[in-house]
């Protein structure tokens, strides 16, 4: 049975041309890393751009951000339940914009056919 990694000796000193390479990549990981905006931040975005991820979203700020708009209008209006209304109204406007996501066409990946 052959292993996936190729045996070593422990005590031999590692290839210099290695060494160098693996410093080159070390180099240039970091590089590209700054270049995009370091890591997982992508990951993250990408997330969000997937159905599941904008339908969370909208679910989850459109009434919090009703909320918070209801929430300053009752205090520069001196009232109470503003924001009762905002939040039903920004749960509606989140219901219409998941029907809107859930009946766009799915978008294909690159290179797939």
């Amino acid at each position: 049975m052959q292993e996936d990694e190729p045996r070593q000796d422990p005590k031999s000193p590692q290839d210099a041309r290695l060494t160098s390479l693996d410093e080159r990549l070390a180099r240039a990981q970091a590089k590209e890393a700054e270049r995009t905006g370091a890591g997982n931040v992508a990951d993250n975005v990408a997330y969000y751009r997937t159905p599941v991820g904008r339908v969370l979203s909208v679910l989850v700020g459109y009434p919090f951000g009703a909320a918070l708009i209801g929430f300053l209008i009752d205090r520069a209006a001196g009232t109470r339940g503003a924001w009762i209304v905002a939040v039903l109204l920004g749960f509606v406007a989140a219901i219409w914009e998941v029907w809107k996501i859930s009946n766009q066409k799915p978008e294909r990946a690159e290179g797939s056919d």
